[in-house]
């Protein structure tokens, strides 16, 4: 083992205890290693670095120097923290030293074989944890967990190992590039955040391993294969080997729980396990820090950004150029007052609503929103397509004002 193996984790404010629980976990099984905080937000009041379990703190201003305001205004929170996990990695290989870095979503627990990891890892250059190692037996079960990998990614992006080679370098400048352009959640556009493009990597890299031992990486969508037994006191084993990290994937939502419920009958630990992270989280200040809201949430004024406000921005050059900086909103002449004067321009509902004796200028107005939706959406995914979608929308707009016009002479 090596202080050249790094470790990091990206998140906003609120995720702080569960970060703090993580990194005291990879401390525990090996000192040793470099932890990193990326951190998309300001830091709570009272945060204080030398007293907590991470060895550095890195701001989303170190990662994001060029148009920030503007990018980040693109991304839903959730986008936000994993838009960045690219450029925290080429990051850490440029300016760290690191000569191995392993990524873990901040709702994962270490509990060992973190050598192992570090083993496998320096036999090639990116290293890769499957959601799912064994087909499912359930109809249920390939609802829930085979075509889910199917829609959001075959691989688990809640860990990653890469090391400081040639292709693994090669890999963290792909992965940060397209994460700085395509980090977006939009199943429509065959996109989920950071993870459906690493689907690409066995493609594109060489020196790529998929770890499938049952015990990394245990979650709640791969416990229909693996049975946990033991508990924390003695240790738990997965299938009969050592857990080495479970993911805590869904656990805010209550997702956890339920798909725990369903599949965990089998592993009673895990229920032993899920309390036991409940007490640690509240140790760790979740009670304090868990509803904090993320600064990059709100306007100037306070007023929460709802999501068609950064969807209609994402697709819109001319308001990334008219309006640098979306956040601001003081006067007439910001991007919040141009929206809200513009409806017409809104994203629209998904589908386009048609009812018996609808007005011939309302079956326009909601067709030019069904193709103002498509760009928002992502499907006008190439410069003539959304040049095609705008001047529909644009002209069925015109048809429908006309059309009240004429409506209203007679």
């Amino acid at each position: 083992m090596t202080a050249a193996v790094h470790a990091y984790t990206s998140i906003t404010s609120n995720y702080l205890p569960k970060a703090r629980v993580l990194a005291e976990s990879v401390k525990r099984v090996d000192p040793e290693v470099q932890f990193h905080l990326v951190l998309s937000d300001v830091p709570p009041v009272g945060f204080d670095l030398a007293a907590e379990p991470f060895d550095n703190l890195i701001l989303i201003e170190q990662l994001v120097t060029r148009d920030f305001p503007a990018w980040v205004f693109q991304h839903s929170v959730v986008e936000l923290c994993t838009a960045v996990k690219g450029a925290a990695l080429v990051h850490l290989f440029e300016n760290c030293g690191a000569d191995q870095v392993f990524y873990f979503d901040p709702d994962i627990v270490v509990f060992g074989r973190l050598d192992e990891l570090q083993d496998q890892l320096s036999r090639v250059s990116v290293v890769l944890t499957p959601h799912l190692t064994d087909p499912e037996i359930s109809d249920r079960g390939i609802l829930d967990n085979e075509i889910s990998s199917l829609r959001h990614g075959v691989y688990n992006l809640g860990f990653v190992g890469v090391r400081n080679t040639a292709e693994g370098r090669r890999f963290a400048e792909w992965w940060a590039r397209r994460l700085a352009s395509y980090c977006h959640d939009n199943l429509p556009m065959g996109i989920f955040t950071d993870q459906k493009w690493v689907d690409l990597a066995p493609c594109f890299f060489d020196e790529v391993r998929v770890l499938r031992a049952p015990g990394f990486n245990v979650a709640t969508w791969n416990i229909t294969n693996r049975r946990a037994t033991g508990s924390l006191a003695d240790g738990i084993l997965v299938n009969g080997e050592p857990l080495g990290f479970y993911h805590f994937s869904g656990f805010d939502s209550g997702d956890q729980a339920t798909m725990l419920a369903i599949y965990g009958t089998e592993s009673p630990v895990l229920t032993e396990l899920r309390e036991w992270y409940i007490r640690e989280c509240e140790r760790c200040g979740q009670g304090a820090l868990g509803s904090l809201p993320c600064r990059y949430d709100f306007f100037s004024n306070g007023e929460r950004i709802a999501r068609d406000y950064r969807l209609l921005y994402r697709q819109r050059e001319d308001l990334q150029r008219d309006y640098p900086n979306p956040y601001e909103v003081s006067g007439p002449h910001c991007y919040k007052a141009w929206y809200d004067a513009h409806p017409l321009e809104h994203p629209p509902g998904d589908a386009v609503k048609i009812a018996p004796g609808l007005p011939l200028s309302t079956l326009f107005d909601e067709l030019s929103r069904h193709f103002y939706r498509m760009i928002a959406q992502g499907r006008g995914n190439t410069r003539p397509k959304r040049w095609l979608l705008r001047g529909m929308a644009g002209g069925l707009r015109v048809l429908a004002r006309v059309t009240r016009r004429r409506a209203a002479g007679a």
